[in-house]
């Protein structure tokens, strides 16, 4: 089975993923390769025209790191996990969605 993209961390995603636990970095990063193999809204879901989001259910907790492509490179497309939150409600922050888009525009203003 073939690679669908490859996924690139941005330091807010860092940040999150540093703050958590062993073993719930473990899962998360587990699912990420999973969804890189198999297309399942479960794991990789699309939340807005251009924000992504990695869902993780572990030890009763939602955990989820914000994302977007990057189509420009050639190679594999890339997903870059802009920041992460453990979610406690049944709706994404709206300030969350905001984030990863302010975070995505200066993503592409640098490169």
């Amino acid at each position: 089975m073939e690679k669908k993209f490859e996924v690139e961390f941005l330091p807010d995603a860092v940040d999150f993923m540093n703050g958590l636990d062993t073993k719930s970095q473990e899962k998360i990063y587990f699912n990420i390769r999973k969804a890189q193999f198999v297309n399942d809204p479960e794991l990789f879901k699309k939340l807005t025209a251009t924000i992504w989001e990695f869902r993780t259910f572990y030890n009763q907790t939602y955990l989820r790191l914000f994302a977007f492509w990057d189509k420009r490179k050639g190679k594999n497309t890339m997903v870059i996990a802009t920041h992460g939150l453990i979610k406690k409600t049944g709706k994404t922050p709206p300030a969350d969605l905001e984030k990863a888009e302010r975070i995505r525009n200066q993503y592409y203003q640098q490169q």
